[in-house]
């Protein structure tokens, strides 16, 4: 008990950076996602299909090649979506926070396979896959 006390700010430290190293498996289970690469995998494997989730202007301005733009707010009545439900969707948006909640509709739609991609299009463009513009 007397080291405990001696040393609690060693103590404190280590509970800091365990906590500080745990903190993005606890955010990134919470949020789910898959990687770019593995976005990549399904689409050219599985014939899964990348959709994108912002508002027009903002997929007009750039986008993921051969993504499908569905707003999330038209997401539950659009019929721009794949009729087969067993597809691998994957959803994007800029950071990947719109993505999740599309993937709670999209799940309550029928759609068991769809998933995040983790980071948006900005780690879509950090990992250097091709992007387009409307011109």
């Amino acid at each position: 008990m007397r080291f405990l006390l001696d040393n609690w700010y060693l103590i404190l430290t280590a509970l800091v950076s365990g906590g500080l190293l745990l903190w993005p498996a606890i955010r990134g289970g919470a949020s789910g996602g898959v990687s770019t690469a593995e976005a990549v995998r399904l689409i050219n494997r599985e014939k899964g299909v990348l959709i994108d989730v912002r508002e027009p202007s903002e997929f007009a301005a750039g986008h993921a090649v051969g993504a499908r733009n569905v707003p999330l707010s038209q997401l539950e009545t659009s019929t721009a979506l794949p009729s087969n439900k067993a597809l691998p969707l994957l959803i994007l948006c800029a950071s990947g926070a719109r993505a999740s909640r599309a993937a709670a509709l999209l799940k309550k739609r029928g759609y068991d396979n769809c998933q995040p991609v983790a980071g948006g299009l900005a780690a879509w463009r950090e990992a250097n896959l091709p992007v387009e513009s409307a011109a």
